[in-house]
């Protein structure tokens, strides 16, 4: 057995039953803690995040940076190539019923995003002057662990490297080397250089970037989904019927032939709403911790957004293009199942459409993973680690570009996937701590920081 298979066995143990229940079970426990705050709390969670879109905001900096350059950070990450392949690769292996159980994982994470989002913004400090924040600091500030937080850090600082740098920039290259005959090195150092340059103007500079990038992106991808949609509108109401009774009786959809049950619809539906929308991974935290909020809850509320708009908006657009198009025939999966769908919609302009789209969505996931990283790098090492990191991840970068990464796949899936145990452990015990949050901002609004440290 082969490198390749072991650690797709690793994976298929980790994101198969034993992450899914983690993630789940955590989800519904701080949702019914937390008195169902994603609907209570949904309208001012709208307005607060879309109040203040600005696509030129204001300056980030040692402070940290404002409510919705968070979001956009932590969105540019949570929105990737998996948008566009994970929906298709759910339906493929689950049905179309995947996409119900999808929607049922991304429910509950909002109940844990929120969590993550006001614990982060309790324990964040400073490094150097520099507002900074996530997982590794509320682990050891909050849960008084150097163990966890060590292992958490260097977990994430790998995970980052990988996913953000290596993945994403693999999916560039295979996306214009489907529409091009640019040589992917030419790829690789054109998109290292632009990250780079990104990378270099610190905190600053990804806010202006991830502000302007992550609006701009989401909108011109949910403009075409709509216009496909439009088009095939006499489907949409059978795509709708094809998901709802494809979570609860697969075989009345899809036929008995291909053997999808109930189980495989909730396995895959819920295994990858939880890695798109990220929520209990840890990721999304190191953005929402620098925010420039007057109280923790504010930014739990936005990041609930940020789960809405990956999951209940993009992907389900992806799905919903997909249904509609009768791109789906059982063999073609992932983003090739995507370039169909969109190729049927639009003719042959669908693949440039696509491709534009995926180096979009990759290219602000490089960003928001290198900015995760960065946080992790700053524990670690304090600022003197952060110039080698920006160079291994711009050569990582063009790694992705010229190798084929299948292994690079798998091992980015198993530290995204054991950083999240230590996590889910903070996140438990310092499950007070947001409840307290969220009872005080309810009641007067009015509470400190310093006065939520347990």
């Amino acid at each position: 057995m082969d490198i390749l298979q072991i650690l797709k066995g690793i994976n298929n143990v980790l994101w198969g039953k034993f992450l899914m229940f983690v993630l789940c079970g955590a989800g519904i426990l701080f949702t019914f803690q937390l008195r169902f705050v994603q609907i209570r709390k949904f309208g001012q969670a709208f307005k607060r995040t879309f109040g203040q879109l600005k696509l030129n905001g204001e300056k980030a900096g040692k402070e940290g940076m404002s409510s919705f350059q968070s979001l956009a950070t932590a969105i540019a990450a949570q929105v990737g190539t998996g948008n566009l392949a994970g929906a298709a690769t759910a339906i493929v292996s689950g049905g179309p019923g995947a996409i119900f159980w999808m929607w049922f994982s991304a429910f509950f994470g909002m109940g844990t995003i929120f969590n993550e989002a006001v614990v982060s913004q309790v324990y964040k400090t400073k490094v150097n002057g520099q507002v900074t924040g996530g997982p590794a600091y509320y682990i050891r500030k909050g849960v008084n662990s150097k163990f966890l937080a060590g292992f958490f850090a260097i977990g994430m600082t790998i995970a980052a490297g990988l996913t953000g740098g290596m993945v994403q920039a693999n999916a560039i290259g295979s996306a214009f080397n489907a529409i091009s005959n640019i040589p992917s090195l030419v790829i690789g150092i054109i998109v290292s250089i632009l990250a780079g340059i990104v990378f270099i103007g610190g905190i600053k500079r990804i806010a202006s970037v991830t502000e302007k990038l992550v609006p701009v992106m989401a909108g011109l991808y949910i403009i075409g989904s709509l216009i496909i949609l439009i088009i095939n509108g006499s489907q949409v109401g059978n795509a709708f019927k094809m998901i709802f009774v494809g979570a609860f009786n697969p075989k009345a959809v899809m036929g008995g032939a291909l053997g999808i049950g109930v189980k495989e619809a909730m396995r895959y539906g819920i295994a990858r709403g939880l890695f798109s929308n990220e929520a209990g991974m840890g990721s999304t935290p190191h953005a929402h911790a620098v925010a420039k909020v007057k109280n923790p809850v504010e930014q739990g509320m936005v990041a609930i957004m940020g789960v809405f708009i990956d999951t209940f908006v993009v992907l389900t657009l992806t799905a919903l293009v997909i249904l509609t198009t009768g791109a789906l025939d059982g063999h073609t999966t992932g983003i090739e199942l995507t370039q169909k769908a969109f190729k049927l919609g639009f003719g042959s302009p669908g693949s440039y459409f696509i491709a534009i789209s995926l180096f979009f969505f990759a290219f602000s996931t490089i960003i928001g993973w290198y900015f995760y990283g960065e946080a992790n790098v700053k524990y670690l090492f304090g600022n003197k680690g952060v110039i080698p990191y920006r160079i291994f991840m711009m050569i990582l970068i063009i790694m992705g570009t010229i190798l084929d990464v299948p292994v690079v796949w798998q091992l980015a899936d198993i530290f995204n996937g054991i950083v999240i145990i230590p996590n889910i452990i903070a996140l438990i015990v310092l499950l007070p701590v947001a409840k307290k949050a969220l009872k005080n901002f309810e009641s007067d609004g009015l509470i400190n920081n310093n006065d939520l440290n347990m």
